[in-house]
């Protein structure tokens, strides 16, 4: 079955926005967007995939075009940071926020953001509902951007860990990358990348402009139980627990900032309101998919 007439255009075609490019070629659609070197453009466009070059600090004469044809727009660009390009809030929508506004064509757009901007909740719970409150300042930039789309009635995605082929912590450990570090009561959530493109495309089926889904699985769990998991699946030994007050010694700000949020992310709207199931409920689900080729 094909989608006729249906065309994706993603600001940023990177990990999650390129898989579900590739899903919704395969059933027909035609998928535009921007990537940031000449090496990706070459491979985006082996897959089917047009794409130009975007670093957010200037529009593209040729992106008109594309957009006006576009019947869907994702973005999946994160805020820079402020020592980099200088922009308002967000450099889509600084540069392009208007000309989305005004194209009637436009049936559906979206916004992958980050669960980041809930802060540290200590060990609670957050939902859709819950406060706004970023506590580092890659967050607090990031809710200004989700702000910005949401004021354009976008559909926002707050993602919670992306894992899936090729970014994993299976990788790490046959690289002796993976460690396992104890911080008592801190807890991760985490989501494969293959039911972040279910949901993405749920929204698209169902659309409800200004809608935020948090989207995660259903078991947060701390890294070294998930390291050692990760381990066991490999038949190798795991390397010994380091407490967390050793191992952030040694880690740079951004590592410690990922470390400084503890929270529980609430995941029933996904599934209550878009009727998503999640093929990888769980990271032990997820892992061994991955680890057997299937995920």
């Amino acid at each position: 079955m094909t989608e006729q007439g249906k065309r994706l255009f993603c600001f940023g075609l990177g990990y999650s926005a390129s898989k579900l490019a590739l899903s919704l070629i395969a059933e027909g659609w035609s998928v535009a967007g921007t990537c940031r070197s000449d090496q990706r453009c070459d491979e985006l466009s082996a897959l089917g995939i047009d794409a130009e070059i975007f670093d957010g600090s200037a529009i593209l004469p040729n992106l008109d075009m594309h957009l006006s044809s576009a019947s869907h727009v994702l973005s999946s660009i994160p805020p820079p940071r402020k020592s980099s390009i200088e922009v308002d809030i967000d450099p889509v929508i600084d540069f392009y926020g208007k000309a989305l506004i005004a194209n009637q064509n436009i049936q559906w757009v979206g916004y992958l953001s980050t669960t980041g901007v809930y802060g540290d909740a200590r060990g609670g719970t957050v939902d859709e509902g819950s406060p706004i409150n970023p506590s580092s300042e890659r967050s607090c930039m990031r809710a200004a951007a989700e702000a910005g789309w949401l004021s354009m009635n976008a559909h926002v995605f707050r993602l919670a860990g992306i894992y899936g082929p090729g970014r994993n912590v299976l990788d790490k450990a046959r690289d002796g990358k993976a460690r396992r570090i104890d911080k008592p009561g801190h807890k991760f959530s985490r989501i494969h990348v293959d039911d972040i493109v279910a949901t993405v495309r749920a929204s698209m089926n169902q659309p409800n402009p200004g809608a935020v889904y948090n989207v995660c699985d259903d078991e947060p769990a701390s890294p070294a139980v998930v390291s050692e998991f990760a381990y066991y699946l490999l038949g190798m030994e795991p390397p010994r627990i380091i407490a967390f007050q050793d191992a952030a010694k040694k880690m740079s700000p951004m590592g410690l900032s990922f470390w400084q949020d503890n929270r529980l992310v609430d995941n029933r709207r996904i599934k209550e309101e878009l009727g998503v199931k999640l093929s990888y409920p769980d990271f032990r689900k997820g892992l061994k998919a991955i680890f057997d080729g299937r995920g």
